[in-house]
């Protein structure tokens, strides 16, 4: 049985600088040569291609809603397989959200280092560090990083007050140059970031540079398991997955249950105007067809493969982004409207300001599935829906489930491990 050091990265907010340090860490230790995972808690589809890049593989969503506990576990023996070194970097405040990531890293046993930004602080830092090492008891807490530094004087009196049990691991210094670009829905996409890579190994040189000397990470070691075999419920199918920068919104998890499955996946890209694939089914991912509207609105033969793809009654799954571009017009952030795909009657608009945000169950005719919603899109169609979403922690945010035809088409992005037989028997048509 294979064995696996683990460590759990949080933080007190949002942009205290998580995704930045996992990345550091991971690409320190891959560049020694050392084999390094790298997981995210919670629904995300753009800090996971920063980790990507910085750990050479890719990045999996631990989720103890969307997936479960037993799927979570699955996840993390497989890296344990593999791996040297597994991290787990946390979502939104260690504390925040039902699940939390403390509920994560407790329910595995992983020690948590916390990451602060700690440049509107002194002395208060340490209070802030231990009050989240007291607040939950029973959670182990294996030290505290201070971001956003702004002097050797600074970093000192940061540490002053920190009890022995939880040292300052690392003092990263401020540096405007080491800011990833941002846009709605949050960080601009890895595939967009030509200079990611000289930005990744600039951030391994901070870290290797800003831990304390003599000081060794603390890790809890994740055991390998048995996993069930997968039913090929649809062997001999072929799947089109549409794969571009308006389409870039995959868990790796959803990718990997098809193929469990038995299906054939043909990748294709709308975008860059490649045809649609021979296929029997179906899915266009969410991603950011807002963006390339123009582009996609000028591919010669989309709207027709689209029609003919439906017509034949065989399946078509859109999510978000991807039922976006199905519509008859959408109109972009900047208020220009262009015309979609025209499959899906109706019409959306990108607004300033976010639409929605949460977990969802939803009720698929076939079974069951959870997922999530983010977007800054409203959309008014004349289809009534055929199901509506909930949010397990009472948000107001309750997507629609819309069918005409062959096609499926809803906000929520369908985490598909949460119903694998209600997803085989989907994609079967």
């Amino acid at each position: 049985m294979s064995s696996c050091p683990a460590l759990f990265i949080s933080a007190p907010s949002s942009g205290s600088g998580k995704t930045s340090v996992t990345a550091a860490i991971a690409r320190s230790r891959a560049r020694r040569g050392e084999r390094v995972r790298v997981f995210k808690t919670g629904p995300d589809f753009l800090d996971p291609g920063i980790l990507e890049r910085a750990s050479g593989h890719p990045v999996y969503q631990l989720d103890l809603f969307m997936g479960g506990l037993a799927h979570c576990r699955a996840l993390l023996a497989a890296a344990a397989r593999e791996a040297d070194l597994i991290l787990v970097e946390g979502v939104m405040g260690l504390f925040d959200g039902a699940p939390s990531s403390a509920d994560l890293a407790a329910a595995f046993g992983l020690p948590v280092l916390c990451v602060i930004d700690a440049s509107a602080m002194a002395q208060t830092f340490a209070a802030l560090a231990t009050g989240l090492q007291r607040f939950r008891p029973g959670l182990q807490h294996c030290g505290v990083v201070a971001n956003r530094v702004g002097s050797a004087a600074h970093s000192r009196m940061l540490g002053e007050g920190l009890p022995d049990d939880l040292p300052l691991v690392a003092a990263l210094p401020r540096d405007a140059a080491l800011r990833l670009p941002e846009r709605h829905l949050g960080l601009v996409q890895a595939l967009e970031q030509p200079a990611l890579d000289a930005q990744l190994d600039a951030w391994a040189d901070a870290w290797e540079a800003a831990l304390r000397p003599g000081f060794a990470l603390q890790f809890q070691h994740i055991d390998d398991v048995a996993e069930a075999a997968m039913p090929p419920l649809l062997q001999g199918r072929r799947i089109a997955v549409a794969r571009d920068a308006a389409f870039g919104f995959l868990y790796p998890a959803n990718v990997d249950l098809l193929r469990a499955l038995g299906a054939e996946l043909a990748f294709f890209s709308p975008l860059h105007h490649e045809p649609l694939p021979a296929c029997d089914a179906l899915w266009l991912p969410g991603g950011y067809p807002e963006l390339h509207a123009e582009a996609l609105s000028a591919h010669p033969t989309w709207a027709a493969s689209l029609a003919t793809h439906v017509a034949a009654g065989r399946p078509l799954l859109a999510e978000c982004g991807g039922m976006l571009a199905l519509l008859d017009a959408l109109t972009d952030g900047e208020g220009r409207r262009h015309a979609m795909a025209g499959l899906m009657p109706g019409e959306a608009r990108v607004q300033p300001r976010l639409a929605a945000l949460g977990l969802q169950a939803i009720a698929w005719p076939e079974g069951a599935l959870r997922g999530h919603s983010f977007h800054y899109s409203t959309l008014d169609t004349p289809l009534e829906p055929i199901a509506q979403a909930s949010n397990p922690n009472g948000g107001h945010t309750a997507e629609s489930l819309y069918q005409r035809g062959s096609l499926r088409a809803s906000f929520v992005h369908h985490y598909f491990p949460s119903n694998p037989e209600a997803v085989a028997a989907f994609f079967a048509g």
